[in-house]
């Protein structure tokens, strides 16, 4: 599994093919997410039996870094850190 310093991250850096390269916060990445998710169909088998966009969204998250949309065209999303961690 991924380093725990990364489920700390506040911040991801999403690659849309439409839009582009932007960096939103960890909330607002849940969201775009979702809104993806939302065109998708059929869904992945692994994110089918979740119950809602939102539920996927956060398992998307926390398990991938990007989503086919359709053959050839993905998106991808990897957490940043803005600030240096305090330690």
């Amino acid at each position: 599994m991924s380093d725990p310093l990364l489920r700390e991250l506040d911040h991801y850096v999403v690659l849309d093919p439409w839009r582009g390269e932007s960096i939103l916060t960890a909330a607002a990445t849940l969201q775009w997410l979702a809104q993806q998710l939302e065109r998708l169909d059929p869904l992945p088998s692994d994110l089918a039996s979740l119950p809602s966009h939102e539920a996927r969204a956060e398992r998307l998250l926390a398990t991938a870094c990007e989503l086919e949309l359709e053959p050839g065209c993905a998106i991808q999303w990897f957490a940043v850190r803005l600030e240096p961690p305090d330690r």
